[in-house]
């Protein structure tokens, strides 16, 4: 005899709500803000933290780097005012995490051009 679990969950229309009762500050300049001109958004990560982060995880808990890489992170408060300071800041990590691929790819990839040209 099999036992049957049904997992189907119906899908909510509406966002949880969220009942913030004290003083929030801008994760990002540190201004007190109130509760309703919050921007509620990812932190801002940034390339030395992405880097530190993960090899800390890679040489302690290897277990745990898809959950450090791939879990949802809860939002932060921002003023309405730093999102153009946030969205700068954000192009400029990515842009150092590009260029920080495009070197190590260039790091792996040259040894390996060169012996393939003996």
């Amino acid at each position: 005899m099999a036992m049957q679990i049904n997992t189907t969950q119906q899908p909510t229309t509406e966002p949880p709500a969220m009942v913030v009762d004290e003083q929030l500050h801008c994760a990002l300049t540190g201004k007190p803000i109130s509760p309703e001109e919050a921007y509620w958004a990812p932190p801002l990560v940034t390339f030395r933290e992405l880097v530190t982060t993960v090899g800390h995880t890679m040489m302690h808990t290897p277990n745990d780097l898809g959950h450090v890489l791939f879990g949802e992170q809860p939002n932060v408060p921002y003023a309405q005012d730093a999102r153009d300071l946030l969205a700068r800041r954000r192009s400029a990590e990515q842009l150092k995490l590009l260029i920080g691929l495009l070197v190590l790819a260039a790091l792996i990839a040259t040894p390996i051009f060169l012996i393939a040209m003996r």
